[in-house]
Order: structure tokens, then sequence, then C-alpha cells
């Protein structure tokens, strides 16, 4: 952030994260201003199955974030996206686990909620830019605005934000991608912020039992999408109570017998078969991605790099092909196991983000 003053809307999602965030830029003597999203209604799943859930994004978050910003002395906002997340991203959430894939809900919050309709709100009060808590950079060289990894490898977020585009990094920063974790807790303790020792949210905002299976029924219906597992032979083993119980490279749960480990290899939701296969059939060499987005120049040829298709995934050397209407073609130096439809593909140049795209 530049040494002149601007007018800052923070994302506080009320984690010590983007509080830390709006405290060290309030520090800074930048006008401040905090926004929390209202995306999913809490109440009706605690009047319903009778508990609460401190999941990001729950009522207590959005307190929270009031909290601190009464103690930090700025304006704060909620703002009411539940319609837009139902839309963009539940909708979607669901329609990919009854099609066969394993859907990455938090890409989608961050390209729709935050840096679309967040972003408009902040520019509609003028302000110069959107800040959020996430553990990556955005730098500035020869060739424009760069999009790097957090300097923490423990805590990089980059993977979640390759939908980003030039012209919204060029209104977003994130302050804390230059820190550690355990810096911006200390920073917490130090400006005495009342969610310095608040745990960190693991689970989707919107299943906040962690019980997905319940919510895509309670959503869609059960029963819709029962059908047989089947061995990479073709030899039915058994039958299963729905594609979407299960995810690529599952092992456990699968209820049936095979003198070897046997492995979700597959899901094909129109024949509403569950593909299951040894160890050796997980490995895949090459992937298709769709929905790309360069975060550098769109390339025409092919080019190497180097590709993440989990989160919690190495980055691993490949030949990305570009392809029309926004498809491409990945193809790995070694064979990687649990290449999941649905999931981000994302390329990387060292500590750069080139870009990426969705596994078909």
């Amino acid at each position: 952030m530049t040494d002149s003053k601007k007018r800052i809307v923070v994302a506080m999602s009320g984690g010590v994260d983007s509080s830390v965030a709006a405290a060290l830029l309030k520090e800074q003597g930048h006008e401040v201003i905090g926004m929390t999203m209202q995306i999913w209604d809490y109440s009706g799943f605690a009047a319903e199955h009778g508990e609460t859930f401190g999941t990001c994004c729950s009522l207590d978050d959005v307190y929270d974030a009031r909290r601190v910003a009464e103690s930090l002395q700025i304006p704060f906002y909620v703002v009411n996206f539940e319609k837009d997340f139902q839309r963009e991203v539940i909708d979607r959430f669901c329609e990919d686990y009854f099609t066969g894939r394993t859907p990455n809900p938090c890409v989608l919050c961050n390209q729709v909620l935050k840096f679309e309709l967040l972003l408009r709100k902040a520019r509609e009060i003028e302000a110069d830019y959107l800040v959020t808590g996430h553990y990556a950079r955005i730098e500035e060289g020869p060739d424009g605005l760069s999009l790097r990894k957090g300097l923490d490898p423990a805590k990089d977020q980059s993977y979640f934000l390759f939908t980003l585009t030039p012209e919204q990094m060029a209104r977003v920063r994130f302050p804390l991608g230059g820190m550690t974790k355990e810096e911006v807790r200390s920073h917490a303790a130090r400006l005495d912020l009342r969610v310095a020792e608040k745990a960190e949210s693991q689970d989707i905002c919107f299943v906040p039992d962690g019980d997905y299976v319940r919510f895509l029924e309670e959503e869609r219906g059960r029963g819709l999408m029962d059908g047989d597992i089947v061995h990479v032979s073709g030899k039915i083993l058994g039958r299963h109570r729905g594609t979407y119980r299960y995810t690529v490279g599952q092992r456990r749960g699968l209820g049936i017998s095979w003198p070897h480990p046997l492995f979700v290899v597959a899901i094909d939701a129109e024949k509403r078969q569950v593909v299951v296969g040894e160890k050796e059939h997980l490995s895949k060499r090459e992937l298709t991605v769709h929905g790309a987005n360069w975060i550098v120049a769109e390339p025409v040829e092919p080019f190497r790099a180097r590709c993440r298709i989990r989160y919690r995934h190495g980055e691993v050397p490949a030949l990305i092909t570009p392809l029309p209407d926004g498809r491409g073609t990945v193809l790995f130096d070694d064979p990687q196991r649990g290449v999941t439809p649905g999931q981000a593909a994302v390329f990387y140049d060292g500590d750069r983000v080139l870009g990426g795209g969705w596994i078909e």
C-alpha cells in the first residue's frame, strides 16, 4: 500500500486475518470501512437442527466483525448477498455434485461475491481499494500487475484466486500476503483484537455440520442418483445410494468386497454409475480444463508451467496447450493421482499465478 492515505473497504469475515488487515490499515492512517457479507441464513439451519456452528460467515462471525469494527472506530456495514450466493454458489455446488463433479465453492465465492459484487459496492462509495485477508500478493512489475503466492507456504491461498482479472487486481490488495500466520496473530494480540485467538473455520460455510450429503438431499431430494458400483472391467460389484456421495480418489465407505483395495476412479452421473478400480487406475497423464482465466497475457501456443490440481496438491511440471473457447489441455510430465472433475487446475511460474481453469 502506498504512503498516501486511501479510502479502503475491508471485507471483514469476523476472523483474525481480515480483522488484522483492517487494524493495520487504520494504524497506517487510511480511511477504513468494514463490510461483511451476509450470504446464508443460519437461523433456518439452527431452528431445524437445533445446533449452531462457528463456520465462516456465520451470525457469530458477523457479530465478531461488528465488534472489531467498533473497537477500531471504523464504519461497518452488512451487505446482503444471500440471493446471489444461492444462485452463483449453492446452486452450482448442487449441480456439480449431481452431474458427477466435486465442486470448489470457495473459488466461486471469491470470484463472484468478493471480487465482483463486493468490489462493486466498494467502488460505489468511491473506495480506492477492496482489501481481504487472503494470504497472497499482488505486485507491480514491468509487465503490469501479477498475482503471487503468499510468503507463508502453509497459508498460501493463491490457488483460490486464479479467477482474478487485471482490472480487479488494480482495485484489490492483500496486506497479509507477506506475513506468516504467527505474525498475524502477533499483530492481533498487540492490537488487542478480540479475535486474536479465534480458531479458523475449515468447513464449507453453508454446510455448517459438515454433512454435505444431508445438505444435497435437502436441497434436491434423495434417491435421485442411486445406481451401480462398477469395476473398470465392467463388472457390477454392488449398489450405491447416490453418485453425489462419492468423489474421485475415495477409498473408504464403498461397501464392496474385492481381492485388492479399490478406489473411486470416475463418476458417470448420466449412467448413475460409480466406477472403481485399483490404485493404478487413479493416475492420469492428461486433463482438460474449461472456463480458463488468464492473469498474464492469454497464451496462444503451448507452454510449460507447474500445475496444481487441488489446494493441498503440490505443483507439478506440465505442458499446457490452449484451446478455443476458454479450454485447454494439461499434459503432466508424470501421471498424477486424484484428477477430479469440478476442481480447479491452476498454473504457476515459480510463485507467480499465470491462470487456471476448471477440470472437466
